[in-house]
């Protein structure tokens, strides 16, 4: 199935009514995400917690790019943008003041390794790197730690998230993980 498969796009003149010239282009995935559908339901680490269940999945069904020894690199699963990656600790921790040095050092160096795999596989103009710490800052899950890994594009924000609530992505998220997985460099020996 490819990525035109998945998007309807209907013309304004086919509904009911005066046409407005414009068409809608229907993306229904994205109730599953503003109905709350994967967020937990309290603080508490295990299954509830996509982050904690995630690295128990295969590689592919858990949209894994990497695994590291703390930490590991996901799709995420309601992008910002193609390529949209998660930095995570293995560990259920909410503040980044909580890590230990090994899991900033872990987290900082697949940061570092996840700009340049998206950089050499989707040739990004730019990055947002962030982590919203708290509920009222913004973080949609905020009893576990992650670290955002945002590729940017000249013209990638469009009239779409403004007006429509909505985001085009080119690209299906199991695509885009198996190409970063395939770019991503082996471990060194060290």
């Amino acid at each position: 199935m490819s990525s035109s498969d998945d998007v309807g796009v209907e013309p304004a003149g086919a509904f009911a009514g005066v046409p407005d010239g414009l068409d809608r282009l229907w993306t229904p995935h994205r109730m599953v995400y503003i109905g709350g559908q994967d967020k937990p339901v309290d603080d508490a680490a295990g299954d509830g917690c996509p982050f904690c269940r995630i690295p128990t999945l295969d590689d592919e069904a858990g949209l894994v790019v990497h695994r590291g020894a703390v930490a590991y690199v996901v799709m995420n699963l309601y992008p910002y943008n193609s390529g949209h990656l998660l930095v995570c600790p293995y560990r259920h921790v909410a503040d980044y003041t909580e890590l230990t040095e090994p899991e900033v050092a872990e987290v900082a160096a697949l940061t570092r390794t996840a700009m340049r795999v998206v950089r050499d596989v989707m040739t990004p103009q730019g990055f947002n790197l962030g982590m919203n710490q708290g509920e009222v800052a913004g973080a949609g899950i905020q009893a576990h730690l992650h670290q955002h890994v945002v590729p940017r594009w000249g013209g990638d924000a469009n009239f779409l998230p403004v007006v429509a609530r909505t985001r085009a992505l080119p690209a299906l998220l199991g695509d885009t993980r198996a190409t970063l997985a395939a770019a991503w460099p082996a471990p060194t020996k060290g």
